[in-house]
C-alpha cells in the first residue's frame, strides 16, 4: 500500500486582486507540487468588486485544488482566515497575504520545519520593501509597543503569514473572541514555535488594502485598518493601560490634595497672590487623564460588549470546490 501524503492547506484571505491572482497561483502551485504533500489552496473571498471571484472561478475548474468562500459581507482579513480554517481539512495550514509581498517560495521551508517538529512557523521580516519610511516607522513602533504592553511574548516584524499544525488550528478556532487579533492568538495558544526570517517584497499590483490614515475614523470606529490593529492587539493580551491611568489618577489626585492643602497654608499666613489661578491647570490635567482613561476603559468595554452579543464573527454566503451542498 502507498503511503498517504500529508495534506497542506494554504489559506489566501483577499479583496479585490484580479490583477495579482493568476501569477500567485502559478507562484503557489511551482513551490508546492515539486513537494511529496497534497496541497488545496483556499480563497477567501472578502466581498470582491472586481474581477477576482470569476478568475477563480475559471481557475477551480481547471484545477480541483482550488478551492473558494465567498463571504457575505466584507470582514477583515483575520476573519477570513479563522473561515479559511474552519473549512480547511489539511494536516498543517499555511496562510499569507494575497498581494505577493509574503512570497510562496518560503513555504516550503515552513513545511520543514513544521515536518520537522514545529506547531507553529512563524516568519519574520528582516526587511519592507516598498513601503514608506513613515509606514515603516510607525510599524515598527507599533509591534514594539505591543511587545512590550502584551502578557505573552510577541514577535516584532512577524505578520499574517505562518504555518499552523492541525492540532494548533484545532486549539485556535476555540476561541470565540469577536475581534481577533490573530498574530497575538496564535503564540497564545503555545505548543512548539519557531520562527524563520525573510525579506517582504514591494506589492506586485493593485493598491494596498491597509492605507495608513485614508479611512483613519471608519478604522477607528470599527477597529479596523493598521491603527484599529493596534488597538485590538494592545488591548488583546494586557490590561496594563487601564492600570497606568489608574496609577497616574491616583498620583494626579494626590498632588491635587497637596497643592489645595499649601493654598490653604498660605491663606491662613495672609499672603496676598491668586492661588486660584494654580486650580486650573490641575483641574485641566485631571480632566485630560480622567478622559483618556475613560477612553480606554471604554475600549475594553466596547471589546467585551461585542463578545456578549453573541453575533458570529463572519457568515459564509457561498462555498465553490469544497463537493458539498452549500457549493455555488
Amino acid at each position: 500500500m502507498t503511503q498517504k501524503l500529508p495534506l497542506v492547506s494554504i489559506i489566501l484571505s483577499f479583496r479585490n486582486e484580479e490583477l495579482v491572482i493568476p501569477e500567485l497561483i502559478r507562484r503557489l502551485s511551482a513551490a508546492l507540487t515539486p513537494l511529496p504533500i497534497d496541497f488545496e489552496l483556499i480563497f477567501v473571498n472578502d466581498a470582491s468588486t472586481d474581477r477576482s471571484l470569476p478568475i477563480l472561478i475559471e481557475k477551480s475548474q481547471a484545477d480541483q485544488r482550488i478551492k473558494i468562500i465567498n463571504m457575505s459581507r466584507r470582514f477583515g482579513v483575520s476573519e477570513c482566515v479563522l473561515a479559511g480554517m474552519q473549512f480547511a481539512t489539511g494536516d498543517a495550514i499555511v496562510y499569507l497575504d494575497a498581494d505577493l509581498q509574503d512570497p510562496p517560495e518560503l513555504i516550503p521551508q515552513l513545511i520543514q520545519k513544521w515536518q520537522a517538529g514545529a506547531d507553529v512557523v512563524h516568519t519574520t521580516r528582516s526587511k519592507r520593501e516598498g513601503e514608506s519610511a513613515l509606514k515603516l516607522l510607525l510599524t515598527d513602533t507599533a509591534y514594539h509597543f505591543i511587545g512590550a504592553w502584551a502578557d505573552i511574548p510577541l514577535l516584532s516584524e512577524t505578520g499574517d503569514f505562518k504555518l499552523l499544525s492541525r492540532r494548533a488550528v484545532n486549539e485556535l478556532l476555540q476561541l470565540q473572541e469577536r475581534t481577533p487579533y490573530l498574530r497575538g492568538l496564535v503564540s497564545w495558544v503555545g505548543f512548539n514555535q519557531v520562527s524563520i526570517s525573510y525579506t517582504r517584497e514591494a506589492r506586485a499590483a493593485g493598491a494596498t488594502k491597509f492605507p495608513l490614515f485614508r479611512n483613519l475614523l471608519h478604522d477607528l470606529g470599527n477597529l479596523r485598518g493598521p491603527i484599529g490593529t493596534m488597538i485590538i492587539g494592545l488591548t488583546s493580551f494586557s490590561l496594563l493601560p487601564i492600570t497606568i491611568f489608574l496609577l497616574f489618577g491616583s498620583a494626579l489626585c494626590l498632588i491635587a490634595f497637596v497643592l489645595i492643602l499649601i493654598f490653604l497654608l498660605l491663606a491662613v499666613a495672609q499672603l496676598n497672590f491668586a492661588g486660584w489661578l494654580w486650580l486650573l491647570p490641575v483641574m485641566l490635567l485631571l480632566s485630560g487623564f480622567q478622559l483618556i482613561g475613560i477612553g480606554v476603559l471604554g475600549i475594553y468595554l466596547g471589546r467585551v460588549y461585542q463578545d456578549v452579543r453573541g453575533r458570529p464573527r463572519y457568515i459564509v454566503e457561498s462555498k465553490v470546490g469544497f463537493g458539498d451542498a452549500s457549493q455555488a
